[in-house]
């Protein structure tokens, strides 16, 4: 009930700023104003707009207002003001910005909304953002380029292990519908907590970066499957602020939701995928990643699951500030050194200078090659944001199913 007040609030505001036409989608042009419609009115203002100088404008018609912000996930500091013009439009302009895509959303007197102007929505478990792109070089691998496409499809399925109906997004490669028999190797992909199975097909890229991988034969072609990783949280789950130590009760409740979303993904979503798409068995054809909330899934699961896959990538997560911790609880895991070894071709662990994951990140590496399991640390630059995990992506995926896998790029 919550959650739905909170988006019938945000959809109202939304709403009560509408108080002019909205342009049409994005690359298209605007519909012509009808004489005399507006009259009155302060003129439709495009929102976002991105300069030829990579820098952004943002604006909203909202004359009653007494405080309007915005927020990015390009920001480290504070929500930055907007100032009201005298028709009611506040505006602000920032940057300019390197070329990438962009989340962010507006609080208009102290109440969180979208961008009525901007039609791109990045969507969550409670909450909506806008999205914007800002071309350049840097971004083309995110792109959407004139190269053959795959398909992102949207994959309803009935899950016994959390009793209810479940859909994950599934992407496949140019030329998986064209008739031939070819099998293909799964990448399954994870994405962080607020999220839902859209984040990777959205503001992830995910479908954009492996196209525009494949058009340079810089990847093998394969199927990424991105599920559902928010689960139903009990009701008397105890508070747990990320970055901190969790309580005993709080990493007990934690690990029991981490062990349902490894059924779910052992028992429901590969036995699945396996049937019902043309895919390769066995471990030397799967892989698996996360972010932040899914780098802890993916952590539970090869923990649990040694054997079932060939490539591992954590991003964005680590073992908190108890080490001595987690290697109790994964002692056997931990013994198994030659095993995993031998059995996983990549143990990648990535994380931003600025990631409050940072530590932990460092301290699963340390544990790791304490035990003598091989892993790479690589440490970027930034926070904990979906600037980074695209990047992580793009970085990851050349490497996949490939013998041996090539080196990272410089």
């Amino acid at each position: 009930m919550l959650r739905t007040q909170r988006f019938i609030g945000a959809v109202l505001v939304a709403s009560c700023l509408m108080s002019a036409p909205c342009p049409t989608a994005r690359g298209q042009a605007p519909q012509p104003a009808r004489p005399g419609a507006g009259a009155g009115r302060a003129p439709a203002a495009p929102s976002p707009e991105v300069g030829g100088d990579r820098k952004v404008t943002f604006r909203v018609l909202a004359p009653k207002a007494s405080e309007v912000t915005v927020r990015g996930d390009w920001m480290e500091g504070a929500p930055e003001k907007l100032t009201k013009d005298d028709n009611g439009l506040w505006s602000v302009t920032l940057g300019p910005l390197a070329p990438d895509f962009y989340s962010y959303s507006l609080t208009v007197d102290g109440v969180k909304t979208i961008d009525p102007r901007n039609a791109i929505i990045k969507q969550g478990i409670s909450s909506l953002d806008n999205m914007f792109f800002v071309p350049g070089e840097e971004s083309k691998f995110e792109d959407n380029q004139p190269v053959p496409h795959g398909q992102i499809r949207q994959v309803w399925y009935r899950s016994s292990t959390l009793d209810g109906q479940r859909r994950m997004h599934v992407y496949t490669p140019p030329g998986y519908d064209g008739g031939g028999g070819d099998k293909y190797p799964v990448f399954y992909l994870l994405h962080g907590g607020g999220d839902e199975d859209s984040g990777w097909s959205t503001i992830g890229r995910a479908g954009f970066i492996l196209d525009n991988l494949l058009a340079k034969g810089k990847a093998r072609p394969m199927l990424i499957v991105m599920p559902n990783g928010s689960l139903p949280r009990p009701a008397n789950m105890p508070p747990f602020t990320p970055g901190t130590t969790p309580s005993p009760e709080a990493r007990a409740a934690m690990d029991a939701l981490q062990d349902r979303f490894t059924n779910e993904l052992m028992k429901e979503i590969v036995p699945l995928i396996e049937k019902d798409f043309r895919v390769l068995g066995g471990r030397e054809n799967r892989a698996l990643a996360g972010l932040s909330m899914g780098g802890g899934q993916t952590l539970r699961v090869i923990t649990t699951h040694p054997s079932d896959f060939a490539y591992v990538a954590v991003w964005s997560a680590g073992i908190g500030n108890n080490p001595q911790q987690w290697e109790e609880r994964n002692k056997d895991f931990l013994s198994r050194a030659d095993q995993l070894n031998r059995d996983v071709k990549l143990f990648s662990i990535s994380v931003g200078d600025k990631d409050f994951t940072l530590a932990g990140s460092k301290a699963l590496s340390e544990v790791l090659n304490k035990h003598g399991i091989k892993n790479e640390l690589h440490t970027s630059g930034g926070g904990h944001t979906w600037i980074n995990w695209r990047h992580y992506l793009r970085d990851l995926l050349p490497r996949l199913f490939a013998k041996p896998p090539s080196a990272p790029p410089a």
